[in-house]
């Protein structure tokens, strides 16, 4: 189970650098579906497939949907640049990845400890359901309208305006302004 862990770990943290470091928007997304899949196998590891259910489903599934929605909706570019450089150097890779490597092997090796004891309810939905609606109101609600929000702001942000009339780049002329070089035109 550790090493299961250990990998689900590692997972995690590569979507969560792919998240920072890519430069489309729609692979960073797939990394941040990476990251939400890895924290559903570590609730099944803790015994909690309720909320394992739902980690894949509202964000691995509706929030991950919704932050595409709002890629597409913003008009983000669908073509990458080619990169002058890579996002770490070559001569940072291996030393970077050395201390990567000790640290997981010092987490896999190291003294385990005993998880904390938790109660046969732990993750169903019932106390899933209690705890949301009780003690965890407020903050729920908030999500929910920073959500609301979010949502608002990107369909006002990727709403087209209408196409301005020709002549929006000339000054406003004043009262008689434009009368008289008529009538300068005329004579």
């Amino acid at each position: 189970m550790a090493v299961l862990f250990g990998v689900v770990a590692c997972l995690a943290l590569a979507g969560g650098v792919g998240v920072i470091a890519s430069r489309r928007p729609v692979h960073s997304v797939l990394a941040l579906l990476l990251v939400l899949g890895s924290l559903a196998v570590d609730y099944l590891l803790l015994d909690a497939q309720f909320i394992a259910v739902l980690q894949l489903i509202i964000y691995g599934g509706a929030i991950v949907v919704l932050f595409v929605f709002v890629i597409m909706l913003l008009h983000a570019r669908s073509g990458e640049e080619a990169r002058a450089h890579a996002v770490l150097p070559p001569a940072a890779a291996i030393p970077v990845c050395a201390a990567f490597g000790l640290i997981l092997l010092a987490v896999l090796t190291g003294a385990a400890i005993a998880p904390a004891a938790v109660g046969p309810a732990f993750g169903t939905v019932q106390e899933v359901g209690r705890a949301l609606f009780s003690r965890f109101l407020l903050p729920f609600e908030a999500a929910s309208i920073v959500l609301l929000i979010g949502m608002i702001g990107a369909v006002v942000l990727g709403k087209r305006l209408p196409p301005s009339p020709p002549d929006a780049g000339r000054p406003v002329e004043g009262p008689g302004e434009g009368r008289s070089k008529r009538r300068v035109e005329l004579r």
